[in-house]
């Protein structure tokens, strides 16, 4: 297998990258970065002249200084470069366990050195303890890094090779081993953003677990890692039961949790473990009362909230649901350790034969921004990460199953409307409106929203429908679209009016009301609640969603009547993909996706279809699409994504593994392509997924 071609950053000056490396060590959050290997070079023809090229990698087995020096000398020839040589290089791995950056330095020809770097730019010796913790560090930092086949993360940073950090049971062997050495070191590593404390159970280690066991379905393994830690700490049962429910290993789940629950009554991975397990079987009655009591034991979780919101959504039970989110501690955003460079002197960005496919080669207007109508580009809720991209869906959810006018009615049940206490204010009637609402807490200001608890970008009162005259129906898109075909669309989405938030009214210090206990329907305003300044911005934002969902169907619809063409750019399409993604209206998105790609190949589009095509079983459309990603993804350095090969180990389940070869070869695209999608099978089959026998 060919591995993929290298990206060069050139720098300005030689070692500038490494510099700014060194000052970026303390500010290291978690994970770390991805390695950094960087090369000097020097020019065959003048020996004075060097130059400084580096890229980033992760999935480099870096389990000792000789695996790494082995990775830096496959970098000396380079076919596109033949006028200089590599004379030096060095790799840089982070320790997330230590803080500390580890190094190996290259001498060509010469020697090796090793050694490691602390936030102050110290030397230190590199033991083996300390390898062995990079080594699990750079497992985790593949999987943390991977793109999950939309583009989003290959397009992140520029000039990441990424490469499978387990290739086979015997790497397997060596990972787990390392993971149940320092698995109860794993909450220094820090978290997922909606986990505001790390455990043994939420953590960056266990969710790179996790996801590696569910990629690969080596369920067995997992099994026997995690029984042996809950001998150490009965905490990891959550995990354990997780494993097997994944694994159709039901009954003995379900008598692992109770078991737990007995010695751990108030352990809220449990419970939440349970309340999903309950759901998945449909009895909402069950999960409610297991998501109450995960609120009870962490209430500063936003993990239990939501789950207790989308437990009320299943049951229908609106206003409660509504009333729970409103409850959820919302937390700052925090983005992965990338890398800070400085600005190169220029890129290469070279192609390898082996990935070259015309369909998939973006044009230039692609890579340099297509036409886009400004409206779609202020659509705030497309940049919503962590619990705000969580709470949106809810609300989103909510709102595709009930509608968007019966839930301003229900939100003018629940919370006190802006005008309505304005009133209640001047008639001296309720001078403290809030001596029964729930305590608020300031809405931070991150994922679009300034402290002040308004949208980045400025969704103000005028925003949203006076700014835009030439809307989606604009006349360069859609030449058969009458003038005002906007306003009437408008017209069917009645604005959100504003609440009166937790900040506007000083709240009182004796209430203690619990929304998930109340019985009311909260029509009288003495029985309503503040609603968070980030909640009612949700609202405006979801307004937006829907105005700008709404005039994209109108105008659609005129023109296929009227049996004209309705033009966008490639680029249009895809964000309107998205937007009917997030507003869960999934055939409209796919029919979005399916018109990006008849102008060009997008892989979030092309992601968007494959999921619709798994939805339908469709085996043979889903390989033609997964052949065509995973091509994308090797030209741009990417030989690994979890999320494929998990698509490619349960499509060989169902087909078995012959079957979806003899697909693949079928398809008369060129040999090399298609043994791009071979290597996955040939993944599957070195694990011994089921399927892949014959």
């Amino acid at each position: 297998m060919v591995a993929p071609a290298v990206p060069e950053i050139v720098e300005e000056e030689i070692e500038s990258a490494i510099e700014s490396r060194n000052e970026a060590l303390p500010t290291l959050r978690e994970l770390g970065p991805p390695d950094l290997v960087h090369l000097v070079k020097q020019s065959i023809k003048s020996g004075n002249k060097q130059s400084g090229v580096y890229h980033h990698v992760t999935g480099i087995d870096a389990s000792s200084s000789a695996s790494l020096a082995a990775y830096v000398n496959t970098l000396t020839y380079n076919p596109n470069d033949k006028s200089s040589k590599v004379i030096s290089g060095l790799y840089c791995c982070y320790n997330a366990f230590s803080r500390l950056d580890m190094r190996v330095d290259v001498k060509i020809p010469g020697g090796v050195e090793s050694y490691c770097i602390d936030e102050r730019g110290d030397k230190r010796v590199a033991s083996d303890t300390l390898w062995m913790e990079t080594f699990l560090c750079g497992v985790l930092r593949a999987y943390a890094y991977a793109d999950d086949g939309s583009g989003d993360s290959i397009k992140k940073i520029i000039g990441v090779r990424r490469f499978d950090p387990v290739t086979s049971t015997e790497m397997e062997h060596r990972f787990l081993d390392a993971a149940e050495r320092l698995f109860f070191q794993g909450p220094q590593l820090g978290s997922e953003p909606e986990v505001q404390v790390p455990n043994n159970a939420s953590n960056h280690l266990t969710t790179g677990l996790i996801n590696y066991i569910n990629t690969t379905g080596r369920y067995t393994s997992g099994i026997n890692l995690f029984e042996k830690l809950r001998s150490r700490d009965p905490e990891v049962s959550s995990l354990l039961a997780r494993v097997m429910i994944s694994s159709d290993e039901e009954v003995q789940a379900v008598k692992l949790l109770h078991e737990a629950v007995v010695k751990l009554p108030m352990d809220y991975s449990l419970l939440d473990c349970q309340a999903t397990f309950c759901q998945s079987k449909g009895r909402l009655d069950w999960a409610l009362e297991c998501a109450k009591r995960g609120v009870t034991a962490a209430p500063s979780e936003f993990s239990t909230w939501a789950k207790l919101a989308e437990v009320y959504v299943g049951l229908e039970d609106w206003d409660l649901a509504l009333l729970t989110l409103n409850s959820c501690p919302m937390f700052t955003y925090q983005e992965k350790d990338l890398p800070r460079m400085p600005e190169p002197a220029r890129i290469l960005l070279p192609v390898l034969p082996e990935s070259m496919l015309d369909e998939i080669d973006e044009p230039t207007q692609a890579q340099y921004g297509e036409q886009v109508h400004a409206s779609l580009r202020k659509l705030h809720a497309a940049g919503y990460k962590g619990t705000f991209l969580k709470a949106y869906s809810i609300l989103t959810e909510i709102t595709a199953k009930i509608g968007w006018d019966q839930l301003l009615r229900i939100r003018s049940q629940v919370f006190v409307m802006e005008e309505e206490y304005r009133s209640e204010k001047q008639t001296g009637r309720n001078p403290n409106a809030s001596t029964t609402a729930l305590r608020g807490t300031p809405s931070p200001g991150v994922n679009g929203t300034e402290k002040d608890g308004h949208v980045n970008g400025g969704l103000d009162e005028t925003d949203s429908q006076a700014d835009d005259e030439e809307t989606l129906g604009d006349k360069r898109h859609s030449p058969t679209s009458p003038p005002g075909s906007a306003t009437l669309a408008d017209s069917s989405i009645e604005k959100p009016v504003h609440t009166v938030t937790s900040e506007a009214v000083k709240p009182s210090t004796d209430d203690t009301t619990d929304p998930s206990n109340t019985d009311e329907r909260y029509t009288q305003f003495h029985n309503k609640r503040l609603c968070e300044r980030w909640l009612d911005n949700l609202f405006m934002v979801l307004y937006e969603d829907l105005r700008i969902y709404t005039i994209w169907r109108t105008d659609m619809a005129r023109a296929q009547s009227e049996s004209s063409d309705y033009r966008k750019s490639a680029e249009e399409w895809e964000i309107l993909g998205e937007l009917a993604e997030r507003l869960h209206h999934f055939p409209e998105a796919v029919e979005a996706y399916q018109a990006c790609l008849r102008i060009r190949f997008s892989p979030k589009a092309m992601k968007g279809v494959l999921k619709n095509y798994e939805i339908q079983r469709r085996s043979g459309e889903m390989l033609q699409a997964m052949i065509r990603l995973i091509a994308w993804q090797y030209r741009w350095y990417s030989e690994f994504s979890p999320a494929l090969l998990r698509t490619i180990r349960v499509l060989i389940e169902s087909e078995g593994a012959v079957k979806v070869r003899s697909i693949v070869q079928a398809t008369s695209l060129p040999q090399p392509v298609l043994d791009l999608t071979h290597r996955y099978v040939e993944l599957c089959v070195a694990f011994r997924s089921s399927g892949s026998e014959a």
